[in-house]
Parts: structure tokens; C-alpha cells; sequence
């Protein structure tokens, strides 16, 4: 299996509103996507695709989540970009698209929100928010 490259959020950003063939996976919980927001693509004229990577509260790894892409309408043809907070989670999701046939994948660094800042704090340093990337809260 070939490495999954890390794309810098800007870059995402850049093929979703560049290449049609380009689609964002949110992996996050419904429960991150409530109350911390999701990537806005509507300027890109598309939707981000949120499928869960972990099914909260147990956190357990989403049994069905290569059968969910191919209901939300990914194609294995598609070149598809995968987010979460920090880029971890999202990391392990590219990872089950590429062995499920995706071949073109991708994890955006630094997630939605990055890595805590020494305050304590996501969203400030780096990630989709931290870019001034189009947001919006659900």
C-alpha cells in the first residue's frame, strides 16, 4: 500500500474548488460537526461528505465506513481528501479507503482545528480554521 500523503488545508481547499473530481471526507463525530463546525464548500459548488470514522460515544472504529463512501457517492475514481480535528483519525480512514480500492487519497494536515496550542487551545496555530478556510457551523 503507497503512503498517504499529508495536504496542507490551504491545498484542499485549492483542488475543491479546482478539480471536479476532488471530495472532502469529514471523519469527525455528528457531535464535532454540532459544535465545532465543518468545512463550507459551497463556494467550491460542492458538499463535504461527513461520514464518521469512530461512532461516538464508544469511539469504536466505524464498522460500515467504506460501504458509507460509496453510499455517499464516492467513487473509487474520485480524489478523495480526508479531515478530522488534528489529522490522526483522518490519517486511518485514507488508510481504509485505499485498501477498500480508492487509490487516489489524501489526509489534510492538521484537521479541522490542529494541534493544541500551549494554551491548551485548537484552532489558533494551525488546521482549516486556523487557515481563515470557509467554515460554517451546523
Amino acid at each position: 500500500m503507497a503512503a498517504i500523503p499529508d495536504i496542507a488545508p490551504a491545498e484542499t481547499w485549492a483542488a475543491m474548488q479546482n478539480d471536479p473530481a476532488a471530495m472532502l471526507v469529514d471523519v469527525r463525530t455528528d457531535a464535532e460537526w454540532n459544535f465545532v463546525g465543518i468545512p463550507d464548500l459551497v463556494d467550491a459548488g460542492k458538499r463535504v461528505v461527513l461520514i464518521p470514522w469512530q461512532v461516538y460515544p464508544s469511539m469504536a472504529v466505524n464498522s460500515h465506513f467504506t460501504e458509507a463512501l460509496r453510499k455517499g457517492g464516492l467513487l473509487p475514481e474520485h480524489r478523495v481528501y480526508f479531515i478530522c480535528r488534528s489529522g490522526a483519525r483522518s490519517l486511518a480512514a485514507a488508510q481504509a479507503a485505499q485498501a477498500a480500492g480508492y487509490a487516489a487519497v489524501f489526509n489534510v494536515a492538521d484537521g479541522f482545528e490542529g494541534p493544541v496550542d500551549r494554551d491548551g487551545h485548537r484552532g489558533q496555530a494551525a488546521g482549516w480554521k486556523a487557515a481563515g478556510l470557509p467554515w460554517v457551523q451546523r
